[in-house]
Parts: C-alpha cells; structure tokens; sequence
C-alpha cells in the first residue's frame, strides 16, 4: 500500500492482511481496482492537507459496502475519521 503505510499506526500482519482483503473485496465489488482506490486515499489526504494541519498518527480512512438508500443492496461508502490539529493560516 506504500504511500498510506506511514500514515497508519503499527498493526500486526494479520490485521493488515485483512484490511488488504477489505480493500480487494470493496474495490471489486465496485468495479475500481485496490490501486484506484489507494489513489483515492491518496488524494483525499492530499487536498485536506492544504487546508488543514492533520494529525497523520490517528488517521483511518476507509472503504466499505453499506445498504443503499433505496434498499436494493449494498454500494461502497468511504468513511474518513482525520483527526485535525488546525487549519492553515488563510484557509478560513
């Protein structure tokens, strides 16, 4: 995953194996490769980053599957917890 491994907290191996399966099984589901959806990560970061002083330790962003709101099955959702330390100087 590369770029996004410093970002996260140390986990064990079998923990990262199974967000790596999350992320294979998500992106496959939504017809978007592992490597798209990195990229999507990537650029998520990237463009807070130039508003906000993030904190890089506490960041978890996810893809997942959640039940459509029309209730005919289940659509990739990206769900981001990005704990802010304060917004850059101009940016307000």
């Amino acid at each position: 995953m590369g770029f996004m491994d410093a970002f996260f907290r140390k986990r064990s191996s079998g923990s990262k194996a199974k967000d790596r399966l999350k992320l294979v099984l998500v992106s496959d589901r939504a017809n978007c490769s592992p490597d798209t959806m990195e990229m999507i990560k990537n650029d998520i970061i990237q463009v807070i980053s130039k508003y906000m002083e993030i904190d890089t330790q506490g960041l978890d962003i996810q893809i997942t599957q959640t039940a459509s709101e029309g209730g005919n099955g289940n659509v990739p959702a990206i769900y981001a917890n990005i704990p802010i330390k304060e917004m850059k100087k101009g940016s307000r």
